[in-house]
């Protein structure tokens, strides 16, 4: 492309007319310095401005005229090479460079079939979870007369753990209440409490589970030195009205109500995360077509910056243990091209179907963003407000979100009641699907983790539900490179 010298120095001249007008120079009344000198001070910055916005409107123009739709940002390289202090501007010769978005054919998406696998929660699960609540809520009353703790007791502890005689991180707690026999802890813990009074210490040999969420600990063998310091024995209480009224239900068929919600609404995710992920499987297998190179480098890019920061930190993933780098490489790379090509057809889906995130939608995420910092609210919205590019972190999940939807409105599924168990499998062609870690009889509810805060309950060893991620998460809006997905 070239740019006529003429239309460069027409643009200079207007620049420097401008600047004339109210420039101040010791010696000259304002608007009366010589055109010469206002060119001598400011000829050469005025120049370099000017020729970068003609190449960069030049090279919008050419865009619009031809109706292409750039892959990223276009790569522009002179092949003058211009003089900024010249008296005045020569021809401007330039290439411009780019990858453009390849032809994309949406599919028939009222052929696709799906299965939508749902379930709902037990009543006996729901019973369960109110037991657990009352169980949380029960005074506890000292012993008094001289005994050993016994099954269901709770001793008052002071402990610190050591492998190979060495202390662990995490491995001590202070007036830490153990239920002897209880769960939430590991194996022979509070079991080799039993019999313990106040005042006494005792060693406790356990070892960690295989599968212990600390890699350096799981499987090894531990010595607990316990303190005992009180005993008491929880008071039975009744499961009624009273119960929900402590904590902070109307009624005890409120508080069912409120449980069996929160649980279907975990099932529900469960179920959509699913049909998600089998939705995506189809739409990935259809977009056959090549994706651009450097949507593909920088989406991989992205992944291997967290797959080298895993395997410096040792927590590289159990199925890529033992493969080399260029094994590792092909493999995220191939991943990162399905990912792009993928995130193109939805946003082409998306762009057919009219599909726009609202500005009250984008207002709401950043609300629920800011949410998860309490007491930084403000920052939060401030980093969205003033860094460039940021609001599309919130943009590209709603966006995806709305074609998902708009695509199972047209495709024919057909629900499926599973039970919960089922429903965590993952599909058994699909290798990387994420378990989804949500157990309704051994996890709290929001009511129970609400409890649990006023109360100052511990449980070592207990852990909240993982949040579950799908492994195609990402899918940008019109034009914007695929978020990157993780995996759960």
């Amino acid at each position: 492309m070239v740019v006529p010298g003429a239309d460069i120095e027409g643009r200079v001249q207007s620049k420097l007319a401008e600047i004339s007008r109210t420039i101040k120079l010791p010696g000259f009344r304002p608007g009366r310095v010589p055109a010469n000198l206002v060119r001598k001070r400011y000829g050469a910055s005025i120049m370099a401005e000017v020729m970068q916005d003609a190449v960069s409107t030049a090279a919008d123009q050419v865009v619009e005229e031809r109706g292409l739709r750039p892959a990223g940002q276009p790569r522009i390289a002179l092949t003058t090479d211009p003089d900024i202090n010249a008296a005045r501007a020569s021809d401007l010769a330039f290439s411009v460079e780019l990858e453009i978005l390849p032809e994309i054919t949406a599919p028939d998406l009222s052929a696709i079939t799906l299965t939508r696998l749902r379930s709902l929660v037990a009543p006996e699960v729901i019973e369960q979870t109110v037991e657990r609540l009352a169980k949380q809520q029960r005074e506890m009353i000292p012993v008094e007369e001289d005994r050993g703790a016994e099954a269901g007791d709770v001793l008052t502890v002071d402990f610190t753990g050591s492998v190979d005689g060495v202390a662990f991180e995490g491995g001590a707690g202070t007036d830490t209440r153990v239920e002897i026999g209880g769960a939430g802890f590991i194996p022979g813990f509070s079991e080799g409490m039993l019999g313990m009074k106040p005042g006494q210490t005792r060693d406790i040999d356990v070892t960690f589970p295989a599968e212990y969420h600390a890699e350096a600990l799981a499987g090894k063998a531990a010595v607990f030195a316990i303190t005992a310091k009180s005993l008491a024995h929880p008071a039975e209480i009744a499961i009624d009205d009273g119960l929900a009224s402590k904590l902070g239900f109307e009624s005890l068929d409120k508080l069912r109500e409120t449980v069996t919600g929160q649980m279907q609404r975990e099932l529900d995710q469960m179920s959509r995360l699913r049909i998600k992920r089998e939705l995506l499987d189809v739409l990935a297998e259809k977009a056959d077509f090549a994706a651009p190179q450097n949507l593909v480098d920088a989406e991989f890019g992205a992944i291997w910056q967290r797959v080298e920061a895993d395997l410096a930190s040792g927590q590289i993933d159990d199925e890529d243990r033992g493969k080399d780098t260029d094994t590792l490489r092909a493999e995220y790379r191939a991943i990162a091209d399905r990912r792009v090509r993928l995130g193109l057809l939805l946003s082409e889906i998306g762009r057919a179907a009219g599909i726009e995130v609202s500005q009250a939608e984008l207002t709401q995420a950043l609300r629920q963003e800011a949410g998860r910092y309490p007491g930084q609210e403000m920052q939060v919205v401030e980093y969205f407000r003033k860094t460039p590019g940021a609001i599309e972190q919130l943009r590209g999940p709603l966006f995806e979100d709305k074609v998902v939807d708009y695509i199972l409105e047209l495709a024919k599924v057909e629900d499926r009641i599973v039970t919960p168990d089922e429903l965590n499998l993952p599909p058994a062609d699909s290798a990387e699907t994420p378990r989804v870690t949500f157990q309704p009889q051994a996890e709290a509810t929001q009511a129970e983790a609400t409890q649990a805060e006023q109360t100052g309950a511990q449980e070592p060893g207990a852990e909240a539900v993982a949040e579950a991620h799908e492994a195609e998460a990402g899918a940008p809006s019109a034009g914007h490179a695929a978020t990157p997905e993780e995996a759960a």
